[in-house]
């Protein structure tokens, strides 16, 4: 007998969970599974192996995604978060005894909302089989989704409150006239403490800027203290009169809570468009996020005043 990673992995089921992608119908795939793992009345069917490297790996290679906090519970989710604290003092034994810790906290809610990516495609490709489908649906919708949820991330932070509530953590803000060697280095020193790995999020024209001023000083200077620097063309570019430049910040701060699982799921229109031979199709994936810890980011902007 199979085991179930086996079955997952086999040319039957990846060609069977194709065509339960396209007609929403998985009795096949519970079929060759029905030996291995007991799967009537589930939500859902496992995804091939394939399918499932796929998806981590798209996570994975987005460079904002891979580092924010990912949970997987149902519903909306309270994250709770330090708004002030009193620290430890050091107590002398039979001195009078210290004065008790205040805690004040605040509760941020992820309540999910739907990233959706459409497009369209012909019956050629409908009629591809198990691999090639999977793989011509997933290069298509996938990536935009990982993508716009990044800009979803970005869109937090720079959006984010510079005092916090007891419902909203903030960011600090660092507002410059021009760009200098010294920006990075004067936004390091708004975060707290427990922003432990530090990286840059810019424009790639912002990073062309800042790399130029290094030029000019025959790189005697790293504009970017030798943090990591990440890419996200929603941000402004230095021509701007003024936006959001960039942010500096442990990408830890912030949290990602999926509902269904991280694997987008489609849904199809095979009627609409019939007289083209075209298909719509729609990939969606609810996800819940936000900034749940304060000081853990500095946003700087470009203000023309």
């Amino acid at each position: 007998m199979k085991n179930v990673d086996e079955i997952r992995n086999s040319a039957e089921y990846i060609n069977a969970f194709a065509e339960y992608i396209k007609t929403g119908d998985d009795a096949e795939c519970r079929a060759l599974l029905t030996d291995a793992i007991t799967v009537s009345g589930t939500a859902g069917v496992p995804v091939p192996t394939v399918v499932e490297d796929r998806i981590r790996t798209a996570w994975d290679n987005d460079d904002i995604m891979r580092r924010v906090r990912k949970t997987y519970i149902k519903g909306n989710l309270k994250v709770g978060f330090e708004l002030s604290a009193t620290g430890a003092v050091e107590h002398t034994e039979g001195a009078a005894a210290p004065t008790e810790e205040v805690l004040n906290l605040g509760v941020v809610e992820l309540v999910p909302k739907t990233l959706k990516k459409w497009i369209t495609i012909s019956d050629e490709v409908m009629d591809m089989k198990g691999s090639a489908f999977l793989d011509y649906i997933f290069d298509e919708i996938e990536y935009r989704i990982v993508k716009l949820a990044a800009d979803k991330v970005v869109n937090d932070i720079v959006t984010a409150p510079t005092t916090a509530t007891t419902s909203a953590a903030s960011v600090a803000n660092l507002t410059i006239s021009s760009i200098s060697v010294n920006d990075f280095i004067n936004a390091v020193a708004t975060l707290s403490d427990e922003a432990r790995n530090p990286v840059i999020i810019m424009n790639k024209a912002t990073y062309a800027a800042y790399k130029g001023l290094q030029n000019a000083a025959y790189y005697g200077v790293d504009p970017f203290d030798g943090m990591t620097v990440l890419f996200n063309n929603t941000l402004a570019a230095p021509s701007a009169a003024s936006g959001n430049l960039a942010i500096v910040g442990d990408l830890d701060g912030v949290q990602c809570n999926f509902t269904n699982g991280d694997q987008p799921s489609f849904k199809y229109d095979d009627l609409s468009l019939a007289e083209k031979d075209l298909v719509k199709v729609v990939g969606r994936l609810p996800m819940a996020h936000g900034v749940t810890a304060c000081g853990r980011f500095c946003v700087i902007k470009k203000s023309s005043t």
